[in-house]
């Protein structure tokens, strides 16, 4: 009772400190955001109020974050009785199509500029990219340790203002010796793409995780073989593994038993099984035995 309860309160703590990283994330970008408002006002950068754009609706996305994070905490209920783990999930989600929205956006501004560079203020320009560097390079640290979906999107909307940033950075420093405004957009759609390989990334372990899909790194042949291996075990059928927020694992199968054994027996090869779950990484384990004379009509599947 100790252990569950101690595991409780590890994983209340952990939630919190997550929720801390992208509460500070979210507010040190909104703050950065209106600075960076005036600014681009300030150098005559197109690149800059752009980018102030993209950064608001970077601060939207923490926000909604911040909120589905907190709310992921909540005890399952009649409505949700897995609990609202998800609801992270969910915000990983919205942040991925964020990104993808605003990394569209700066695509159709920098193109254009191939063909139409503008002068700008490169001194108010540097100014402002170490700044911006500073800033998102803090916000970053704090989240790029996550474990959560949610956290790692997240990161990568802050990360991406960084590279956006150094490329303005070093806009910044050749334009003050030479007159090149091209490798602006150059660099900006260069970094845009790398941006997007990684938001499909993310995409797709989310969806992945939405569909049920085994997590990774989880063989299920080599869980039911460690199974099957048990003392009373003949063999194992119907297994399945999900996860519901790309953290904890949950699992339900089948084992078939002898005929004999007695209900106190049944009860030991659970607690067995479960133990051996629980040191590969299972949190959450159903298990129904079936009797080798049973005619189980779930056996058809996996």
């Amino acid at each position: 009772m100790n252990e569950k309860k101690d595991s409780n309160s590890n994983q209340h703590a952990r939630h919190n400190h997550i929720q801390g990283n992208i509460k500070i994330a979210f507010f040190l970008n909104l703050t950065f955001t209106l600075v960076e408002i005036v600014g681009g006002f300030f150098t005559n950068s197109m690149a800059i109020l752009s980018d102030a754009l993209h950064d608001l609706g970077d601060s939207l996305s923490l926000g909604i974050a911040w909120y589905l994070e907190k709310y992921s905490q909540k005890k399952p209920d009649s409505k949700f009785s897995y609990g609202y783990a998800r609801f992270s999930l969910l915000g990983a989600l919205i942040n991925c199509f964020i990104l993808f929205g605003g990394s569209i956006f700066v695509l159709s501004k920098s193109i254009p500029r191939i063909f139409q560079p503008e002068t700008v203020n490169a001194k108010g320009m540097l100014a402002l990219a170490i700044l911006g560097i500073v800033v998102n390079g803090l916000a970053v640290l704090r989240l790029k340790k996550g474990a959560t979906l949610n956290e790692k999107v997240v990161s990568w909307h802050l990360l991406e203002d960084v590279f956006g940033w150094v490329v303005v950075l070093i806009t910044s420093i050749v334009l003050l010796f030479v007159n090149i405004p091209i490798i602006d957009p150059i660099l900006s759609i260069a970094l845009t793409f790398y941006v997007l390989f990684n938001v499909f990334k993310n995409l797709k372990s989310i969806l992945k995780i939405l569909l049920e899909g085994v997590p990774e790194n989880v063989d299920i042949f080599e869980i039911e073989t460690k199974i099957a291996s048990l003392v009373g075990v003949i063999s194992v059928h119907h297994t399945h593994i999900w996860t519901l927020e790309g953290e904890r694992i949950f699992l339900s199968t089948h084992i078939v038993i002898s005929d004999k054994m007695t209900p106190s027996e049944q009860i030991e090869l659970k607690q067995k099984t479960k133990a051996l779950l629980s040191q590969i990484g299972i949190e959450h384990a159903t298990i129904e035995t079936d009797y080798n004379n049973e005619d189980c009509e779930s056996s058809t599947y996996i």
